[in-house]
């Protein structure tokens, strides 16, 4: 049976329990194999990650070891230049069974800038499209993602058929957490528990990170 492989894209600067809740749900939701994290080192559409590479990638390890279902996968801290999604999921088809189903999951800001996206037209030949809704919170949709969201989405994650190609808007449980105000509690000196992993906030901790806001 083919597998199913769910991709969760993000600086996580810190990774904190928004993303992982976020990961959990689809994963239960869709029924999915595998929901992988994969950490940006240089992210194209966003602000340069306060900490570096290897520290960001040691808290998303800490935070997804013994989850079943979740993984961490470094393939964009090892490639050069910026983390585009095309290139991660040309990477992932290149070493995937052919019939291996792939679910990349956004937010709905994210999904908003997709034509923004380096060479965006191409990606749902590689993938499904899983796009995290906040209803309380409705964002607008370019003209062009409303025709394509009209002509490629379906129900739910059970409805797609085949490796890519079509778009399911799913709700999340609404967690007001950000790796931003994370970060701001940590340089105003405040306890950051229930917000991260205890060992995510260990390792912080100790290696002294996010107690200044660096300019960028």
């Amino acid at each position: 049976m083919a597998k199913k492989i769910g991709i969760l894209g993000g600086t996580f600067d810190p990774v904190h329990i928004g993303h992982l809740r976020s990961a959990i749900e689809v994963l239960e939701s869709c029924g999915l194999d595998e929901v992988r994290l994969i950490p940006g080192a240089v992210p194209p559409h966003r602000a340069t990650p306060q900490v570096g590479a290897q520290q960001r990638l040691d808290m998303v390890r800490l935070a997804v070891e013994g989850v079943p279902g979740l993984s961490v996968d470094d393939r964009e801290l090892r490639r050069q230049g910026p983390s585009w999604t095309i290139d991660t999921l040309l990477s992932l088809r290149q070493e995937l069974p052919a019939d291996t189903q792939l679910y990349f999951i956004l937010g709905q800001d994210a999904f908003a800038g997709l034509p923004k996206w380096h060479r965006w037209q191409e990606i749902l030949q590689h993938c499904h499209l899983l796009v995290l809704q906040r209803p309380q919170m409705p964002v607008e949709l370019p003209a062009g993602l409303r025709q394509l969201l009209q002509q490629a989405r379906v129900p739910g994650a059970a409805d797609m058929q085949g490796g890519s190609g079509q778009i399911a808007l799913l709700e999340q449980t609404p967690l007001p957490v950000s790796a931003t105000g994370i970060r701001q509690a940590r340089a105003d000196g405040q306890d950051i528990s229930f917000l991260v992993p205890d060992r995510v906030r260990d390792y912080i901790q100790h290696h002294g990170l996010y107690t200044v806001i660096h300019s960028i």
